[in-house]
Order: C-alpha cells, then sequence, then structure tokens
C-alpha cells in the first residue's frame, strides 16, 4: 500500500469538532475521516498558501472540468459543465433550496431512518418534516421503499420537496437504477423536486456502484438537483466546497438564484485548488482509502460474528459508517449509547437521531487507523461483557 492509513494522528488540540471529548474517550462519531488527505492536495493548498494574497476568489472552468472528469472516469456518468452550479456545501445547498424552492409551512419528504442534519435543513426553514418509513428486512439486514406509502407522501398536497439520500446514510444502501428512475418519476408525477445529497457517492465500498441521479436519462432529471462534493471523499469538510448538477436548465436558473439569495455560492481559499487537485490526481489515493476501509468494515464484521453475535451489522455497500443492529439488546439506543460512554469511553452516535427504527441501532464511523476500531470493539465487548 503507497499511502499510510495505519498511523494513530492525535486531534485532541487541533479544534476537531469530533475530538472534544475527555482524555481516554475514544469517539466513532462525526463523519470525517482520521487520516490525512492525498500527498497531491496538500501540495495544491501549500502551493496557494504560499502565493500570499488572499482575495475574493470564483470558480474556474478548469474547477467544473475537473469535477465532469471525476465523474466520467469514476462513475461513467456525464455531466455538462454547464449544468453546474459551485456551493459552499452539501448543507448549505440543502437548505438555500428548501428556503427558496418551497413555501413556509410546506412538508420536505425524507426516507427515515436519515441523515440527522437533513431535520435541521427542513425546521430551522419553517417547513415540516414528512417522512416515509424504510422497510428494514430482519433476516437480510436491508432497506427497501415502502412505494405505497411513498407515493401517499409524495401525493400530499403541501409536499413540495424530497430530500433523497443517494447512498442512503446511515444505511449505507445505494439505490439501483431502477429505484432510482422510480423515485424521480413518482416525485414529477406530484411536482415534487429532488434535491440528491450524493456526498458518499465515491465510497461504495462493494456490490454495485452508485448511479448519480443527474446521469439518467432526460425524462427521469427534470426534477432533479444533485449535490456532490470531494468533502467525504477525500476527507476535506472543513474546505466547504461542493458542486450542484442541475441538468434541467429551468430548475438550475431557479437553483441558482436561491444560492445567491442565501450566500453559499462564494468560494474560500483552498476549496477550488483543492478539488481540483482531488479530483485530478487523487484517484490512486482514493482507491487505496477504499480498499482500507473495506478492510475496516469486514474485520467489524468478523469481531462481530465471532465475539458479539448479538449485534449484526446491517450496513450495506457504501459509506465508512456502520450501521448495528442492536434489537436483541436493546430498543434504547441513545441510553445504551450513553450507558457505553459512561463506562468505556467509546463514544458511538445512537440511531435515534436519525429516526425510522434508528431507536434499536447505533453508528459507528469506521474511517480510522485499524488499531483504534481494535480498540473499540475491544471496549464495546467490554461493556457487553459487565451486562
Amino acid at each position: 500500500m503507497t499511502y499510510d492509513f495505519d498511523t494513530v494522528i492525535d486531534r485532541r488540540e487541533s479544534n476537531s469538532e469530533k475530538w472534544d471529548v475527555k482524555a481516554g474517550e475514544l469517539p466513532l462519531t462525526t463523519a470525517d475521516m482520521d487520516f490525512k488527505t492525498a500527498p497531491e492536495i496538500l501540495s495544491a493548498m501549500q502551493e496557494k498558501i504560499s502565493f500570499g494574497v488572499f482575495g475574493y476568489e470564483y470558480p474556474t472552468e478548469a474547477y467544473f472540468k475537473a469535477v465532469q472528469d471525476w465523474q466520467q472516469a469514476e462513475h461513467h456518468a456525464f455531466a455538462g459543465t454547464d449544468w453546474m452550479i459551485f456551493t459552499t456545501g452539501v448543507i448549505p445547498a440543502i437548505t438555500a433550496s428548501v428556503n427558496f424552492l418551497s413555501q413556509a409551512g410546506d412538508k420536505v419528504l425524507v426516507m427515515e431512518p436519515v441523515y440527522n442534519i437533513f431535520y435541521n435543513s427542513i425546521i430551522n426553514s419553517g417547513r415540516q418534516v414528512l417522512a416515509s418509513q424504510l422497510v428494514y428486512d430482519q433476516a437480510s439486514l436491508k432497506y427497501s421503499v415502502d412505494w405505497a406509502d411513498f407515493e401517499k407522501k409524495l401525493a400530499d398536497p403541501l409536499t413540495s420537496l424530497l430530500l433523497l439520500c443517494n447512498p442512503h446514510n446511515p444505511t449505507g444502501h445505494v439505490w439501483s437504477k431502477e429505484d432510482l428512475e422510480k423515485i424521480l418519476l413518482l416525485a414529477q408525477k406530484y411536482s415534487v423536486t429532488v434535491i440528491s445529497d450524493e456526498i458518499h457517492g465515491d465510497l461504495v465500498l462493494s456490490g454495485p456502484d452508485y448511479v448519480p441521479a443527474f446521469s439518467l436519462e432526460e425524462k427521469f432529471t427534470s426534477n432533479v438537483i444533485s449535490l456532490v462534493s470531494p468533502s467525504k471523499t477525500f476527507n476535506l469538510a472543513a474546505l466547504h466546497a461542493a458542486t450542484a448538477i442541475v441538468p434541467n436548465p429551468a430548475l438550475r436558473a431557479r437553483f441558482n438564484r436561491a444560492v445567491n439569495k442565501y450566500e453559499v455560492a462564494e468560494p474560500n481559499l483552498l476549496a477550488i485548488p483543492a478539488t481540483i487537485a482531488a479530483y485530478e490526481k487523487g484517484g490512486p489515493w482514493l482507491h487505496e482509502l477504499k480498499a482500507y476501509l473495506l478492510e475496516n468494515r469486514n474485520y467489524l464484521a468478523a469481531f462481530l460474528a465471532e465475539t458479539l453475535p448479538q449485534i449484526k451489522l446491517a450496513s450495506e455497500g457504501a459509506t465508512y459508517l456502520a450501521w448495528l443492529d442492536l434489537s436483541s439488546i436493546t430498543n434504547n439506543s441513545a441510553e445504551f449509547s450513553r450507558q457505553l460512554r459512561e463506562k468505556t469511553g467509546l463514544i458511538v452516535n445512537p440511531g435515534t437521531v436519525y429516526g425510522g427504527n434508528g431507536a434499536s441501532f447505533i453508528r459507528l464511523n469506521l474511517a480510522y487507523p485499524r488499531v483504534q476500531i481494535k480498540d473499540a470493539l475491544q471496549r464495546l465487548q467490554d461493556f457487553l461483557t459487565e451486562e
């Protein structure tokens, strides 16, 4: 392996939100990685800083071309550069869209369990959360859409937006082309705009690759805004860079007005060069990263099967986040997580924050050197042994 993913990096004094914890505690929570980013990206950032002039900047044609080439190379997906709009992040883009593309009091549909920050964008904008529950098959440990309920929620006259997670967080579900087409056509039927968060799209670790919503045939994409970003892929969250890919010109014009009105279209100093370097030169680093993350997930799966069979790994193919089924142990993952931290110092995300059936689940971040994953699982085993 060319790149180092085994060295433990001490982030406790680095102003890391995740690592603002007590001595001895181990947080496997917030979805950033405990690995240094690709050296090619660091070089591009250092070159930019050494220039020494930090005035206003704007996205370049090279930036949009890098996004286009990456999508084609990694996912065999075409995106016209004229379809693209820079934003300062997926969540700012979602929040701007909720505010601009819907009315106060409207309903915004999500499929639970789902990324909890979606709720903030909806509620803080004065809209209502409307949830369709994903169907969980405990035998296969997989989720699927309750199509009757999903269509019923779309048909609600107050439903104006659907927030889609593609691939899905926290379950790791990778939407098939057929399911994605069905979702988009149903949304079109009821004049619902789809905002597709595709931030984990580059992190499919096993199984079929994800299908970008923007890459479907034109008849499916008239109502879709896809949001892609290098932030999860290359551990660049603090740079606040994302790209909206909107095939439909009329919807693209509306989205462009939204991001400009809510001031989420201006890049910071490092966003453009880092993104270009990531997409032009970061492929080899990413491919080694994904192999390492898959090994971490396989280690977790084997550990649970051999040592803690009462816990089931319900993660599917995507993301570096593990979704663990504790239903044979508890239906109160918030209390479970509280006691786990108190007794062992291991910090996890209780599934309750994601809605749906999350009260019987916890979420673990696996983007750590393996020695820390082993430490975490030993703490988990110790906790359950004490019980």
